[in-house]
């Protein structure tokens, strides 16, 4: 089976929600063999005209393992708290 990375692209609207969420999430991320792999940190574009604000990739061990953390019970409050405090587009892709 290959690694699975879930991107998101977020624009915070409610920063002390949004570090709430963040604090939230991270454990259940853990509870289901996941890893952050990028975190916010520094975005730079090098082609095009995309401007992400925040980046986060997420790796789980496979791809069922990954949509079985985003629709976990888990995850239920974690994420209706980011739909609060941010928008977000996420994507699921299959690694090497």
């Amino acid at each position: 089976m290959m690694p699975a990375y879930i991107i998101v692209e977020i624009e915070v609207t409610d920063p002390v929600g949004y570090e709430e969420y963040k604090k939230q999430a991270a454990a259940t991320v853990e509870q289901y063999g996941g890893k952050y792999i990028v975190r916010g940190g520094a975005c730079k574009t090098l082609e095009g005209d995309w401007q992400p604000n925040r980046i986060v990739v997420l790796q789980f061990d496979n791809m069922e393992a990954a949509k079985a953390w985003l629709s976990s019970p888990e995850y239920v409050g974690p994420r209706k708290q980011r739909h609060r405090t941010a928008k977000t587009r996420m994507i699921l892709v299959e690694g090497l």
